[in-house]
């Protein structure tokens, strides 16, 4: 009979606003849950997004917690920056850091309108490329992965990338709907977790695993409609996908809320590091040098 263990911690069920992580031991599978409500919302707000770039921007949030969520150290970052080449969008860049996630979107409002309600991803990047890299605390180093921005979705580009950077079966959905109570985002990431690491055969050689290829097909039957359903809980979710397994293990991860790390402190000290005649160009005729933060669209003036 299949089992769900939950962690011992006795909280609620969750329903947006965390992350929840999940393993399936007998299909060397783990998977990673969330969907964003009000900290969406708030990140949103800080800017006048037409609706294309709010979708997009959303998609983008949901999978930087998705793939954040899989480092475990804290203090360790996900960053993901998207870059074009002749597309409508300049910029997106978002990154996660222990549940703190913040996003921006830089795009050129008269392309933009020229593209319709619904351009395409290629539509808005050209030929652009989508940039992945995780910066590890505890001194564990940094890493990047560089691949194309191609198919239907930033999700699809993400596939990719573990596919062809890390070599890991990879299977991400996301789902953004836009209403009268705001936008709503909510994603679903599921790997085939590495085997041989001490020497036996690795996963990446055989993506075809008659495992990955069940938690494939099982994670790809989700539908939109459940991952964005507010009654229905991410345990609920993992549960309705995979409760013929022998065990599938729980465990709630961070709490999400918007974190943009902007400060006149942080702005000072990287000031700092200018030669004098550097921050005298930038100084207005009050000796205050103005810096904006486009991640919540705030304008601090700093004394340097």
């Amino acid at each position: 009979m299949a089992a769900m263990d939950a962690t011992p911690d006795t909280a609620p069920e969750t329903y947006a606003g965390r992350l929840l992580a999940f393993t399936i031991p007998s299909r060397d599978a783990r998977g990673r849950l969330v969907r964003l409500d009000s900290t969406l919302d708030e990140i949103l707000a800080a800017h006048d997004y037409p609706p294309p770039i709010t979708h997009l921007l959303a998609e983008a949030l949901v999978l930087a917690v998705l793939m954040g969520g899989l480092v475990k150290d804290d203090g360790s970052q996900v960053t993901m920056q998207a870059q074009t080449e002749a597309g409508a969008v300049r910029l997106l860049v978002c990154d996660y850091k222990g549940g703190e996630l913040r996003g921006y979107v830089d795009f050129d409002a008269a392309r933009l309108a020229e593209l319709g309600a619904n351009p395409s991803l290629f539509a808005l990047f050209g030929k652009g490329y989508l940039a992945i890299t995780f910066d590890l605390a505890r001194g564990k180093g940094r890493y990047q992965g560089i691949v194309p921005l191609e198919g239907d979705s930033l999700a699809e580009a993400c596939e990719r990338y573990f596919y062809q950077s890390e070599q890991v079966p990879t299977l991400i959905r996301c789902a953004v709907r836009s209403d009268g109570d705001g936008v709503r985002a909510a994603g679903l990431l599921v790997q085939h977790l590495a085997e041989g690491e001490e020497g036996r055969e690795r996963l990446h050689t055989k993506l075809d695993h008659p495992e990955w290829e069940h938690v494939a097909i099982l994670a790809g039957s989700l539908r939109h409609e459940e991952l964005l359903d507010p009654a229905l809980s991410l345990e609920a979710i993992a549960w309705r996908l995979f409760h013929e397994e022998e065990e599938v293990r729980v465990e709630r991860g961070a709490a999400i809320a918007r974190g943009c790390r902007c400060s006149v402190e942080h702005y000072r000290e990287v000031l700092e590091r200018f030669p004098e005649e550097d921050r005298e160009d930038m100084r207005n005729e009050d000796g205050i040098v103005l810096v904006d933060c486009a991640f919540c669209s705030k304008q601090f003036g700093i004394e340097v």
